[in-house]
């Protein structure tokens, strides 16, 4: 499994998944909030399935010596 998630995009993620989480916990949204976990799961573990299915990164570029 390669990282396919980068810096600033696994950082909205793990914000973004608290967010609603948090939201969600509280009862201010319905059960989507609850979604937020898997925002959360792909930031911390920085891959997301869908990037590796359609070919997206978001990391950096090493550049070729």
């Amino acid at each position: 499994m390669t990282l396919n998630i980068g810096g600033t995009d696994r950082i909205i993620r793990i914000v973004a998944g608290l967010l609603l989480t948090g939201l969600a916990a509280t009862g201010a949204v319905g059960w989507w909030g609850w979604l937020g976990i898997v925002l959360l799961a792909t930031g911390a573990i920085g891959w997301c399935p869908p990037y590796a299915i359609f070919g997206i990164s978001t990391c950096a570029t090493k550049p070729k010596a």
